[in-house]
């Protein structure tokens, strides 16, 4: 080997040797700006991470101030009251005045104590009349129909009696016989003759009478010396103003003496009897005040009278009440309800019978003012009963300040909250 091959061999292992070493540089500097990039991108991921993660905790920041802004828009969302964990609400001023809620203290009242009681209409039987023969008659014609108002001294039936005939001709008879003698006079007559005839002329008139003609119908009879007037006929006639209630004929009809053919009253005026039991009945005095109820009308009434008997089925203690029958609008065999007024007199809390209200579970309450101005929570009473819009109560102390008007928002405002609103 010459020495141009060896320097050439020695070149090319020394390039060989070279070659690496370069080629590791170069790569080590390609991997280091790779590891570079790679450390860059991992710290920008990392501080994007962090970077969200503060975003995301900045986003839980807001979610939360969100969460309070709701809270404080859904608290703020109760119309500016305050609701209290102890069954209590509060209203502002505004709310008040618009719902006009009053707020008095409670003092003890003198009220008159009364008792309820279920009643009937009766007839007032001092201002009732039935119309009936005294003697045995025929019924030929009707005046007057159910239901018609009458006046006093008004036909109503008339009948036809053969006695009455007969005392017909004996009055015209001897009303004939007394006009001669008065024509006469004393100075040509006997006074026995006198005596006689008058005598007679009033025995057969006070006969018609009493059978049952009036004195105008016997005033026309004798008004005419016709004897066929005598024909037995006559009317039965109106003792008072009044209603027809009953007609129990028809024409035709034989009566007899005594038998009810028309009934009148005047309703003006009618009676109430009131079922009060015995145990209580003894507070009550006749000339006490008292009040009939129907429908949703009141008619004031007085204590007529009091039976000295227990009724057989009802057991209790007959009332009678004199009612004003207004407007006829009570009319006997009607229920009514009855408030009478006893004789005893006391002292009682009252409230308004609006300020009174049911509660959740079907108890009375009221509604108190709470320590500060606006605050209120129900209380349990016991309604004691109610008169002419006013309702005596019991289970609250005096000088309690109670809601008197507008009870009912401030029970609709407790109900929205959920609470129990009576305090027991």
């Amino acid at each position: 080997m010459n020495i141009k091959t060896f320097l050439t061999l020695a070149l090319l292992a020394s390039s060989m040797t070279y070659l690496p070493t370069a080629i590791s540089a170069e790569d080590h500097d390609d991997h280091a700006h790779e590891e570079g990039e790679k450390q860059h991108a991992s710290h920008a991921e990392s501080e994007g991470e962090e970077h969200k993660g503060h975003a995301e905790h900045n986003e839980e920041g807001e979610d939360h101030k969100g969460h309070d802004e709701e809270g404080e828009e859904s608290h703020g969302g109760h119309g500016g009251h305050d609701e209290h964990g102890d069954g209590a609400t509060s209203l502002n001023s505004k709310q008040m005045e618009t719902a006009g809620i009053v707020v008095k203290p409670l003092q003890p009242q003198a009220v008159n104590s009364t008792i309820k009681a279920p009643g009937e209409v009766r007839f007032n039987t001092y201002k009732t009349a039935s119309i009936t023969p005294r003697i045995a008659a025929q019924v030929i014609d009707r005046h007057v129909v159910l239901g018609q108002l009458v006046h006093k001294g008004q036909p109503v039936v008339t009948l036809s009696s053969v006695e009455m005939a007969e005392a017909q001709g004996s009055l015209l008879v001897a009303d004939r016989e007394w006009k001669r003698v008065k024509t006469l006079g004393r100075k040509v007559v006997s006074a026995r003759r006198y005596t006689e005839a008058k005598i007679n002329w009033e025995l057969a008139k006070a006969k018609v009478k009493a059978y049952g003609m009036s004195t105008p119908q016997i005033e026309k009879l004798l008004s005419s010396e016709d004897f066929s007037r005598a024909n037995g006929r006559f009317a039965l006639v109106a003792s008072s103003d009044g209603t027809v209630l009953k007609e129990n004929y028809i024409l035709g009809q034989q009566a007899d003496p005594g038998e009810e053919l028309i009934r009148i009253t005047d309703e003006s005026s009618l009676w109430v009897i009131a079922n009060v039991p015995p145990t209580i009945a003894h507070e009550i005095s006749v000339g006490n005040q008292a009040s009939v109820q129907f429908g949703d009308r009141a008619f004031p009434a007085k204590v007529a009278q009091i039976n000295h008997s227990l009724d057989e089925t009802t057991r209790t203690t007959g009332i009678r009440l004199l009612v004003e029958n207004k407007n006829d609008a009570l009319h006997p065999g009607l229920f009514v309800n009855t408030q009478i007024e006893t004789s005893s007199h006391s002292k009682a809390l009252t409230v308004p019978e609006a300020a009174v209200l049911r509660s959740a579970d079907g108890d009375w309450e009221v509604f108190v003012e709470q320590g500060e101005t606006g605050k209120f929570k129900g209380q349990e009473v016991e309604l004691v009963r109610i008169s002419n819009g006013i309702a005596i109560i019991k289970g609250i102390e005096p000088a309690t300040r109670v809601v008197v008007e507008g009870a009912f928002f401030v029970q609709s405002e407790l109900a929205k909250s959920g609470f129990e609103i009576h305090n027991h």
